[in-house]
């Protein structure tokens, strides 16, 4: 059974071999431009435990990582080609999502975790990113736009917003 608990420093070599393998399943897929130049690094998994933000999924060990974070995304302030579900309520962002290819599950296993604990949730891939868009969509996320990140790359950005129970 798949478990998400927030990541700690003595998971960092472990995170970094999940992050490594994730590279290696976009490399395979034909996602030749996404987490380039060494990112996502140590010291960029470093600052999300530090502020709270990693997390590991767990099946006996580390199977899978993500970043949870607090709105707002700075990247997200602008959209283009569409909006925003909802552009005034506060939201989450999931961000640096990593698994090994033979463990199954894991994106489900976050997004359990990320709507148990707000109902707004916001995420993005790059374009050569099929099987993300794949996974978000399968999870009811709806298509909003494009974003582009500090650097100046486009995103494709995807939003869910589950109803007031």
């Amino acid at each position: 059974m798949l478990t998400v608990r927030p990541a700690g420093p003595e998971d960092i070599p472990a995170v970094m071999a999940v992050l490594e393998a994730a590279r290696g399943i976009m490399r395979a897929s034909g996602n030749l431009r996404q987490w380039v130049d060494g990112y996502p690094s140590e010291a960029v998994v470093r600052n999300d435990i530090q502020n709270g933000y990693g997390f590991v999924v767990v099946e006996g060990d580390i199977a899978g990582y993500f970043a949870f974070i607090p709105s707002p995304e700075p990247t997200y302030a602008a959209i283009y080609e569409g909006s925003w579900l909802d552009d005034a309520a506060p939201y989450h962002v999931i961000h640096r999502i990593g698994s090994f290819p033979e463990v199954h599950g894991v994106f489900s296993a976050i997004m359990d975790f990320a709507f148990s604990r707000d109902r707004n949730i916001r995420i993005d891939t790059h374009r050569d990113n099929g099987i993300m868009q794949h996974n978000i969509l399968k999870q009811g996320f709806t298509y909003c736009g494009i974003i582009y990140l500090a650097s100046g790359d486009e995103r494709l950005a995807y939003q869910r917003i589950d109803p007031v129970l």
